[in-house]
């Protein structure tokens, strides 16, 4: 078993000093950095404590290493989806039930595009391209050559091309050819 205590802690936007400061007795940054690579032994009082100064379920900072998680892939911007140069773990939120299946992705919005707000995280689930006709009028998200992404309401399907209407106030439909996956999207995450 490996922990996540870095992945949520980054998730909350915390540094190591921040959560350090958060616990209860307070500790130090060092102390936390040491549990997060497992160079000090997580005991199940110092996993009650992380828990308590993130506000999860002590359960939440264990992972098994088989377990499939939700990745952060990309970020909407004004201009469209940017790749990450490498995706980072997302945090499904405590009354979500997890299904059967891929495990889904996310897209971080950046900036306010449509109805879409800095800080949103848009969950989306993989699909086969043959079930496009399920995914008529909702948001997607599907890959283009070179590592790119393309983002909007799918709104055609003919053939291999599915085309996409960004949610930005006057852009252009897109269109991209014989997508290996499309992943609609099924729950928005807003912090208020």
């Amino acid at each position: 078993m490996t922990n996540r205590i870095r992945d949520i802690r980054k998730a909350k936007g915390l540094t190591l000093a921040d959560l350090a400061a958060a616990c209860d007795p307070p500790t130090t940054a060092q102390t936390i950095g040491r549990l997060e690579t497992g160079m000090r032994q997580l005991s199940l009082t110092w996993m009650n404590r992380i828990a308590a100064a993130l506000a999860v379920e002590p359960a939440a900072l264990m992972r098994a290493k088989a377990a499939a998680t939700a990745q952060i892939v990309a970020e909407l911007a004004a201009a469209g989806p940017e790749a990450l140069t490498a995706p980072r773990e997302a945090l499904l939120p405590s009354d979500f039930a997890a299904e059967e299946g891929p495990a889904p992705l996310v897209l971080a919005v950046r900036e306010s595009v449509g109805e879409y707000r800095p800080g949103d995280l848009l969950w989306l689930r993989p699909l086969d391209p043959a079930d496009a006709a399920s995914a008529i009028n909702r948001d997607c998200l599907l890959p283009k050559p070179g590592g790119r992404f393309a983002f909007g309401r799918l709104i055609d399907r003919r053939g291999s091309l599915v085309g996409l209407l960004p949610p930005g106030a006057g852009q252009k439909q897109v269109v991209v050819d014989n997508p290996p996956w499309i992943a609609v999207a099924f729950m928005l995450v807003r912090p208020l």
